[in-house]
Formats: C-alpha cells, sequence, structure tokens
C-alpha cells in the first residue's frame, strides 16, 4: 500500500495540472493529507463511494498519462543515473569515459 501511495504522490505530482479542480482537490485530501474516503464524503457532502469512484477514476487517468509520457520513468531514470554519477566523482580516479557515458543517456532522456 505504501508503494501504491508513493507512486500515486508523484503521478499527482507529475500531471495534476491536467486534472479537473474536483479531481485535484479529491486526490489531494486522499494521498497527500491522508483523509478518509468518509472524511473526503462529509467534507463535500457526497456519499462515500462517489468519492471512491472519482479516486479510482482519476487513478487509473494518472496511470494513462504515466503510460503515454513517462515523465515520473524518466524521473526515476535520470535520478538513478545522477546518484551513480555523483558515486563516480566521489571515486578517488573517476572515470572520464564512464561519466560520459552517464551524461549521454541523460541527454537521451528529454
Amino acid at each position: 500500500m505504501l508503494e501504491k501511495t508513493t507512486r500515486m504522490n508523484y503521478l499527482y505530482d507529475f500531471y495534476y495540472s491536467l486534472l479537473t479542480p474536483k479531481q485535484q482537490s479529491y486526490m489531494s485530501l486522499y494521498y497527500l493529507d491522508d483523509y478518509s474516503l468518509g472524511e473526503i464524503a462529509e467534507e463535500y457532502e457526497i456519499s462515500r463511494q462517489a468519492v471512491y469512484d472519482n479516486i479510482k477514476r482519476t487513478e487509473a487517468m494518472l496511470e494513462e498519462y504515466e503510460e503515454k509520457l513517462l515523465l515520473f520513468h524518466k524521473f526515476q531514470q535520470r535520478s538513478a543515473l545522477i546518484k551513480k554519477l555523483n558515486e563516480w566523482l566521489n571515486e578517488e580516479n573517476p572515470s572520464i569515459q564512464a561519466m560520459q557515458e552517464i551524461v549521454t543517456e541523460l541527454g537521451k532522456l528529454d
């Protein structure tokens, strides 16, 4: 569950501007502020089921956006390459060729 929450938080960060204000609000309350479905339903004076349905549809939309745009995937790859580059820079005799390869890979992500 924590892994799904973390993924949804990232997807929300990348794609929130593509969501309606209501979708943004529900997702923010549910995933960022840790509100329960019942608390969100109370806040908006709607049924718990309506909140659940909206959140599930929005999650599916976020996954669709990621499938097409790959912003989160590229972010993960970029982060891994930067970490590797930092590790090599901290070595006593870093390989210039290895670092150039990483920079080339970073360039391919854009």
